[in-house]
Parts: structure tokens; sequence; C-alpha cells
């Protein structure tokens, strides 16, 4: 009989996950904290406390469950500290014949593990099954597509899972609500209180952990209060769809300089970990429309990013790569600048969002796609070192969602395989959408001078600098009609006032962040990617 050791990864704490089906008698489920994953980009602090507290619980649940369960604590004196030596010497304590595991969250990994199925100790991989699509189906779908589009896939979607949709006719008459869901901050109503999970004896011993162990990275331990158990995650949601979802759709565009989250729902770290499923968070959704509690914009908006966005983004990462992660359409290659470390800038709109991101490793989309994202663009940062930042800092970036909305979504840097444009913006875009201006030295009416927003010089300098490339797009030849109506002395002015703040941009080729010098972030283990050329 098969004694296989399954390794459950911290991003697969589903009960119904499928190597943890019809198990053998002589099973071992195994869960290993492991100080690689937690250094190959300097995660965020309350990220690592987060998976390692779910892990934790999540081992709890299935001992309970009877289960034979090994559990590889990170401070286990014979822990060998990288997810395949320490499943291997596992499986040989356990006299086990094979490793079953169900295919990670990362290509390196699935790389990895791929390269030992053939070994004396073979590797089996199985294929995830809490998504809607796989690789495969996907795939299947890309095929002869020449510009695979999300609004294609989705309403594919849409009819293969019957979310709001009557036969084969969406309700309500339209597949996509957008258009209703751009309404600034200033008209919001007041925002609900924030639903806190307050740390039991399990995660206090893991912030205790984390904090010895991964202190010195960027980012906050303080007010940790991240769902850690599926109960905690399903409370979330419910909170989420009493409170916040019938103003999600219509201000999911707002930012704000004091609140992170708005009516954002802060679910997708409980998805990516696996303690809430998607079908699950989209037909409770879809409830809430069904029985007359959220209007149709909201739910749209909202399903549509999980069934249509996060499926897509997942299809687009596993059918290209590992090619997909050297884009560089744009031809970019500057260091991060060092504020997305420290946070020591004076534009008011990308000093909050990295604040707000050290705080609590989270920001919204809009603040990572038109802040944080837009600023990188305009100043042409490097592909690998933003993607290897959000992969850092956000609580909820796994790299198959965060890399193909980071190089694709957030900087064209694929080509325009992901969108027919890129997302680029001056400041008035920020005015329009959030109360930032009104607290910072910049002026977002001004293009040139001391006191104009860098935003708008950066604008227009982006424009000028890949013409070639972007003036023959049809959705961006009024904006470089308007830049051809502009005389050549504004023109001039732009470039000069867009290049003597690039000048002046402090940029680094490697990570900082608190806590240690170069050599001592290298000791840990931490080695910075090159950008790709």
């Amino acid at each position: 009989m098969s004694k296989p050791l399954i390794l459950v990864l911290g991003d697969q704490l589903s009960h119904d996950l499928p190597s943890l089906q019809a198990l053998p008698d002589g099973a071992v489920i195994a869960l290993c904290e492991v100080a690689d994953e937690g250094r190959y980009v300097p995660h965020h602090p309350q990220k690592i406390a987060m998976m390692l507290a779910a892990m934790r619980h999540f081992a709890d649940e299935l001992r309970a469950r009877g289960l034979r369960v090994h559990y590889s604590a990170l401070d286990a004196p014979d822990n060998t500290q990288s997810l395949v030596s320490e499943a291997e010497r596992l499986a040989r304590h356990y006299g086990c014949d094979e490793i079953r595991v169900v295919r990670p969250g990362e290509w390196r990994l699935w790389e990895a593990f791929k390269a030992r199925e053939a070994g004396p100790l073979p590797w089996r991989l199985l294929e995830d099954s809490r998504f809607y699509t796989t690789p495969e189906a996907f795939a299947a779908w890309m095929r002869g597509r020449k510009q695979p589009r999300l609004e294609h896939f989705y309403r594919t979607q849409r009819r293969a899972s019957g979310l709001l949709m009557e036969a084969d006719t969406p309700l309500g008459g339209k597949w996509n609500y957008d258009a209703d869901n751009r309404h600034p901050l200033a008209d919001a109503p007041p925002l609900p209180a924030p639903l806190r999970h307050a740390p039991d004896a399990i995660t206090r011993d893991v912030l205790e952990l984390v904090a010895e162990h991964f202190g010195e990275h960027f980012g906050r331990l303080e007010d940790f209060d991240w769902p850690v158990t599926r109960a905690q995650a399903r409370a979330e949601l419910a909170d989420f769809l009493e409170t916040r979802l019938a103003h999600f759709g219509r201000y999911q565009d707002a930012i704000s300089d004091e609140a992170p989250r708005l009516f954002h729902s802060r679910l997708a770290a409980a998805l990516n970990l696996g303690l809430l499923s998607p079908r699950e968070t989209c037909e409770a959704a879809e409830r809430e429309y069904l029985e007359g509690r959220a209007p149709l914009n909201s739910v749209e908006g909202f399903i549509r990013q999980i069934l249509g966005w996060r499926e897509y983004v997942r299809g687009l990462y596993w059918t290209r790569m590992p090619d997909y992660k050297r884009g560089n359409h744009l031809e970019a290659s500057r260091g991060l600048p060092s504020c997305y470390w420290s946070g020591d800038t004076e534009l008011r709109c990308l000093r909050r969002a990295i604040e707000m991101t050290r705080d609590h490793a989270y920001a919204h989309h809009i603040q990572r796609l038109m802040v944080t994202g837009n600023f990188a663009l305009l100043c042409g940062v490097a592909p690998q070192a933003l993607c290897d930042w959000y992969l850092a800092v956000y609580a909820d970036a796994c790299e198959w969602v965060e890399l193909p909305n980071t190089l694709g979504m957030v900087l064209h840097a694929d080509g325009g395989l992901m969108g027919s444009k890129p997302y680029c913006a001056s400041g008035k875009y920020i005015d329009r959408m959030s109360d930032h201006c009104r607290h910072c030295r910049y002026d977002p009416k001004r293009v040139t001078g001391t006191h104009a927003c860098p935003l708008n010089a950066l604008y227009w300098h982006f424009l000028m600098r890949h013409r070639d490339r972007l003036a023959s797009n049809p959705r961006m030849r009024l904006i470089y009609a308007g830049l051809e109506r502009m005389g050549e002395a504004k023109r001039e002015a732009i470039r000069q006032q867009a290049e003597a703040f690039l000048e002046g941009l402090a940029c680094e080729t490697a990570p900082r962040w608190a806590g240690g010098d170069q050599a001592h972030q290298h000791a840990l283990g931490y080695r910075y990617r090159e950008s790709s050329p």
C-alpha cells in the first residue's frame, strides 16, 4: 500500500485540497515553515505572520480530524529551511514512498518540484481544483486568440458558472457596469468600522517568532488583524457583504488620505490562502443582489474581480511563464525609487500609499495601479524591481496574481497582452479621485514650476518618450493630439521639468528596509534579481 507524504503549502489551506482526498491509511501530512520562503524577497512581516498563523491553525484542524500531521516549525533545530529538502527529509524519516503536492502558486516552485518527479523519491504533482478554471482549460480558451481580453474571458466564465445570468442573458441586460463604478471620494457616505480579529495564543506566538526572524523587513507588525482561520475569513466575508458591498462598486476607484480600505473587501488574502473558496464568495455576493440587499453594479463589479480578473491573470501566468516574467516592452531600466522602502517623498499620494502598505501590508487596487504603479510607470522603473516590491509588501501577493497585474497591467511591459493601453495618468486624476492633493505641497493644476505636481510633467514626458510605440494606439490618439497642440516651448519646459525631477530621484538597484545594511541583508539570504533587458 502506498505511503505518501502530503506536502501542503501555505497557500493551500483548504480541506477540499485534491491531495487531502481519499488518503491512504499510512499518509503523513506535512506543513513546513522554512526561511527560504520568507526571504527570497523581503516579505512584509504581517504577510509572513498571516501565513504561518494560518498554517498552524490549519494543522490543528487536520489533527482534530484524526489525520497524521508533521509540522516543521521555523525554529526547529532539524529544519532544513528549504521546502524541497525539508519535504524529502520528512519523507525519509517516515518511510514514505512518494511526495504528493498540489500545483504551487509560483513557477519557481513548480519547476523545482517537477525536477524531482523522476527521482529516487518521486514527487507527484496534482492539479489545483479550487479555481473556476485550470491552466489547461485557459490554454484551450486562448488558442487562436491574438488579443485574449478579459471581457471576452469573463463572459465565458459567466455563462459557464451561471452567476448573475438568466439562461444565456446577463441579469440587467449588461455584462459590465464599470461605467457606474467611478465615483470620487467626495460624495461617499460614512465608512463602516473595520472588523477586527484579535490574535489568539497561536497567532501571538507567531508574531513573536516573525519579529525575531524577520523584524528587519519593511513593514510593521503592530495592529496585526488578518484573518488566519476559516471562521475568521467567513466572518470577514459576512462583514463585507453586510457593511461594504452595497457601496463597493460606486466607490471602488476612490482613494482616501486616511482610510486604507474604504468599501473594499480585504478578502483576497483569505482567498489566496485557501480559507475561502472563490465559489462560495461569488455565490454569497450574488445572493445579496438576488435578495435585494446590494445593487447590481456593486455585485457584478465584485464578482468580476474574482470570477473574471483573478482567474484571467492566473491563466495568463501559467500559460505564458517563464517568458512572461522577462517582458519589458517599454525598455524600462530605472532602479526602484528608495521612497518605496522609506516613504520619504513629498508626493502626498505616493507617501500615504507607501505608509499604508508599511502599516497594513495592504493598499487597495487603485492605489496600486494609479499611485505606486503609475509613478513607477512614468519614471521608467524596471519591471523586475517593481514586481519584487509588490510581491514582497502585500499580504495577498502570490506571484501568479501579482506578476501579471504588475508587469502587464501596471507597467504595460507585456506589450499590450493584458491591457490595450498603459494605465498612465497625471496629477489631475489623483485630484479627482482622492483627497490627497489638499494635503500636498504640490499643485495638481500646474504642469511646470516649483509647486507643480511632478506627475503632470512625468505624464507628458512619458508620452514623449514612447511616442513611437504608443501614438498609433487608437485609444491614445486623442491624448497625442493634445500633445501635438502644445507649443514647442511648452513641450521643452515639460521635458526639462520631468528630467530634473528624475535626475534628483534617489533610486536603488537592491532593496532596502529598516534594520540592516546590505551586507546584513545578504547574510539573511536575500538576493536581488536583476531586471531583464
